[in-house]
């Protein structure tokens, strides 16, 4: 349901597959695997058993964790890397600063919204959406209560030695308002991946292929059509 706003607008152009991570949607994990397992493994099952050979990949926020692995592994099959507002698994000293100053400040915009004190947001979205798009930032609630309770926690493993191979051509997009992972920290993710592009999305917050879905998604058909052309 979140990318209602993109399939439309490219399955013209490619096949697009979205799907549920494990412990989110209507997919679920067995047993004690979400200890065990990483997403990006369930990912790159998931294109095993499609026969997906050549694949654009395009990680929103905690995507980022599932997509970059893959592309990193498997540079002949991920043709092209598309990061929305996450960092993925990369790990320096300039992230973990900024992911530790950012903390508390989050921390407390997601009680207040818990909590639906007066005048809180969804973080996910941010103010501005809130206040400027009030349907949107319903819907993209909404569909995220359709999320069971998860004990998903990201990996922070990729340090920038072992991106000095990485050869996928790769985006990475952010919104200036973001107040879960900050433009600050995308902006070093995007240094330490060799030949990447940056953008900043003026007017958005985390969610810019929700609440910027004209501009996201321009700037996705642009990138794609240079390195990975339908």
């Amino acid at each position: 349901m979140s990318w209602w706003q993109q399939v439309p607008k490219f399955r013209d152009r490619y096949s697009c597959i979205t799907f549920s991570h494990p412990g989110f949607g209507s997919s679920t994990w067995r047993s004690d695997a979400v200890k065990t397992t990483d997403q990006s493994d369930v990912l790159s099952e998931l294109l095993d058993r499609l026969e997906i050979d050549s694949v654009a990949l395009i990680g929103q926020s905690m995507g980022g964790w599932t997509c970059l692995p893959v592309a990193l592994q498997q540079p002949g099959r991920v043709r092209a890397l598309f990061m929305a507002s996450t960092p993925g698994n990369l790990r320096s000293p300039e992230i973990d600063d900024i992911r530790k100053t950012n903390q508390e400040r989050l921390e407390v915009l997601r009680t207040a919204w818990n909590a639906r004190q007066t005048g809180s947001y969804n973080p996910a979205v941010g103010k501005r959406c809130a206040l400027e798009q009030p349907s949107l930032h319903y819907l993209y609630s909404n569909i995220q209560q359709l999320n069971p309770p998860s004990n998903f926690t990201p990996r922070l493993s990729i340090t920038r030695d072992e991106m000095v191979n990485y050869k996928t051509p790769t985006m990475f997009v952010t919104g200036e308002d973001d107040v879960v992972l900050p433009p600050e920290m995308i902006e070093v993710a995007a240094a330490m991946t060799p030949g990447a592009k940056f953008e900043r999305v003026a007017n958005s917050g985390h969610s810019i292929y929700f609440e910027r879905a004209e501009v996201f998604n321009s700037l996705l058909a642009n990138f794609l059509s240079e390195v990975y052309p339908a």
